[in-house]
């Protein structure tokens, strides 16, 4: 048998859509006449990227978590004020980062599956709680500063044979991406899908639908404390870093043909969805397009890939009645 690629995910559309934006950026820009300009452009995408992964954990699913750019925003600002400037904090500052990011996906998920409530809401609420959190600390003006150890991450680069220097954040995305694919091929990755799909079926075939959940919301808390380090690394502290960056990486996802509500979708199309709305910004920037109406192009792109999303589920579903042979 012949293996034949899965377009229902939404891969290729989305790869089409990228190979396209990075072919106009070497015509757009003279700094992407060489690899330079585009591992430039990969650093820029990292936290995004990294963030729309664990995004797409939550949405394939069946959720939503619009927590993630408070949570980076809080990410942040505690790493500012905890380390200081001394380099001596950086490695257990990040252990409390991480750990950080693990515990709102906690709460999130446990609130989500144990009382019931839509994760939209909760997540809302989180956004809420942690944007009065960092205000409430910080009075508008965060306090302290990034050591030189830890901001390496986002602004620093290893040489790579061949390759020359290559950025850190873009070794690390690579790791969370092949770390990510390898996750959704197992078999926990594929009962997260179906959870999304039909969590009924799954809990009835003795899948724990709950802790998948949870775990999804693990995985996201996660990612974007990461992604936090990264452009803390990379853009410095600022009480706004993280603002927008939820439904930047929900348009990320969508963008990659994941399907609102679950149970379909790539983790590599989120990915290249997420690179390819980085790309499309550079390229309005090189145009001379303002950057107020990146709001603007989120919403379009959102509302168009959600309709062309149902418009497929519907002739589907259509084609399936038609094939379906008549009952006597």
């Amino acid at each position: 048998m012949t293996w034949k690629p899965r377009l229902a995910d939404g891969t290729a559309p989305v790869l089409v859509v990228l190979v396209v934006l990075l072919v106009a950026l070497a015509f757009a820009g003279p700094a992407y006449s060489e690899p330079a300009g585009y591992l430039a452009l990969l650093k820029r995408a990292a936290p995004l990227v990294i963030l729309a992964i664990g995004q797409y954990f939550v949405v394939v699913s069946g959720g939503f978590d619009l927590s993630v750019g408070s949570l980076v925003t809080a990410e942040v600002v505690i790493a500012a004020r905890l380390i200081s400037g001394d380099d001596g904090n950086t490695w257990w500052v990040i252990a409390v980062l991480l750990g950080f990011g693990v515990l709102v996906g906690l709460v999130n998920g446990l609130i989500t599956t144990k009382l019931l409530v839509p994760s939209f809401i909760v997540t809302l609420g989180m956004l809420l709680v942690l944007d009065g959190a960092v205000f409430l600390w910080t009075g508008g003006a965060p306090r302290g500063a990034l050591s030189p150890s830890f901001r390496v991450f986002g602004r620093g680069a290893v040489d790579v044979p061949v390759l020359g220097a290559v950025p850190w954040s873009v070794l690390i995305l690579l790791a969370v991406l092949v770390g990510a694919v390898l996750f959704m091929r197992g078999g926990t990755g594929r009962t997260l899908i179906a959870v999304g799909d039909n969590e009924n079926a799954v809990r009835l075939a003795g899948g724990r639908v709950h802790r998948l959940r949870l775990l999804a919301f693990v995985l996201s808390g996660v990612l974007a404390a990461l992604a936090a380090i990264l452009l803390a690394g990379f853009a410095g502290v600022s009480a706004q870093v993280g603002q927008g960056l939820e439904f930047r990486a929900i348009t990320a996802v969508v963008l990659g043909g994941v399907l609102l509500g679950g149970g379909r979708g790539s983790v590599v199309a989120a990915a290249a969805g997420a690179l390819s709305l980085e790309a499309l910004f550079s390229l309005l920037n090189l145009v001379g397009v303002s950057g107020a109406l990146e709001s603007a192009v989120q919403g379009v792109i959102i509302i168009a890939a959600v309709a062309y999303a149902a418009h497929g589920a519907g002739l589907r579903r259509a084609f399936k009645r038609r094939a379906a042979p008549a009952l006597p």
